[in-house]
């Protein structure tokens, strides 16, 4: 089956300044998102995530490489009629009512009038704004405008989904809700691909993640996958313990209703983690409790910021 997105040696590069210098922003990135798949694509602030989705929305012209939707060339209008796209900020005419953006954005997209109401109609309700029909788009809150830039880009019931940070200004009730109606997208077969920084969105959403660096992918893979297995840290709970035990392995000293100061420690390691045991036993602490803590996404994500 013929992938949803395939990129081939994308790069960028832009002209900044006076003396118009070139600054490369994409560094030769290749990447396949599977029909039917969420993929999360995650990166430090600066790594190329917008860029390369601009890329593939023609917003944005490649510097080189190829990039194909749904087997066709993203160069022809016919794959990108098959896309909706939610920018990290939508610009939305601020006089306009919400039913009013959404019939214009099925203008655009050819729908016919009764198949835009009705599908504005049913829009609205999905991403809770039913209680808002009368009130200007000017006049929303940051998260009501991420809503109506949701419904906008599904208007045309896209078979590819591209959003930037759709999570952005939204209540947890609304991440809960957007969550679901991304995920009712994916049950009806269609292909997703987003950007965030809530990370905890990312783990409940995406089949996959790709991780940018500095203009290039260093991995893509399911989360699993990409998580090293092997325990790396261990939480440590104390009893009680004096001052300079906590400071010689790095812990909080924790003082408890009773007056008993107890100890939380976090080592890295199982050589560092047998030192603080033998250095309890050795001064009669009592160990209260060991937890084994694997490696979590965000450990994941810092790791690969920093390139270790």
């Amino acid at each position: 089956m013929t992938a949803a997105i395939r990129i081939q040696n994308l790069t960028k590069t832009y002209r900044t300044g006076f003396w118009g210098r070139k600054v490369r922003v994409l560094h030769g990135v290749d990447l396949v998102v599977e029909r039917g798949a969420i993929l999360g694509l995650l990166g430090p602030n600066g790594a190329g995530k917008s860029t390369t989705l601009k890329c593939v929305l023609r917003l944005v012209f490649p510097t080189e490489g190829e990039i194909e939707i749904f087997g066709v060339s993203n160069r022809s209008p016919e794959a990108l009629e098959r896309v909706g796209y939610m920018p990290e900020h939508p610009a939305l005419y601020p006089k306009l009512l919400p039913l009013e953006i959404l019939d214009f954005a099925g203008r655009l997209a050819g729908l016919p009038k009764d198949v835009r109401e009705a599908r504005a109609q049913a829009l609205v309700r999905e991403v809770g704004l039913g209680h808002a029909l009368d009130r200007p788009v000017g006049k929303y809150s940051k998260g009501m405008k991420q809503r109506i830039g949701l419904a906008q880009a599904l208007m045309s019931d896209p078979d590819l989904l591209i959003l930037d940070e759709p999570f952005s200004g939204l209540d947890p009730i609304g991440r809960k809700e957007v969550r679901d109606i991304l995920l009712a997208q994916r049950e009806a077969g269609k292909t997703l691909v987003f950007t965030s920084h809530i990370l905890s969105d990312v783990e409940l959403l995406c089949d996959r993640v790709a991780l940018l660096r500095g203009g290039r992918i260093s991995a893509c893979a399911t989360i699993e996958e990409l998580l090293r297995p092997e325990v790396r840290r261990f939480e440590v709970q104390l009893a009680s313990a004096s001052e300079d035990f906590a400071e010689r392995f790095g812990g909080v000293v924790v003082t408890r209703k009773t007056g008993e100061r107890g100890v939380h420690l976090e080592v890295e390691g199982e050589a560092t983690l047998d030192a603080v045991v033998d250095g309890a036993r050795a001064e009669g602490l009592r160990i209260l409790a060991i937890t084994p803590r694997r490696e979590s996404l965000e450990d994941l994500f810092i790791r690969n910021a920093l390139g270790a």
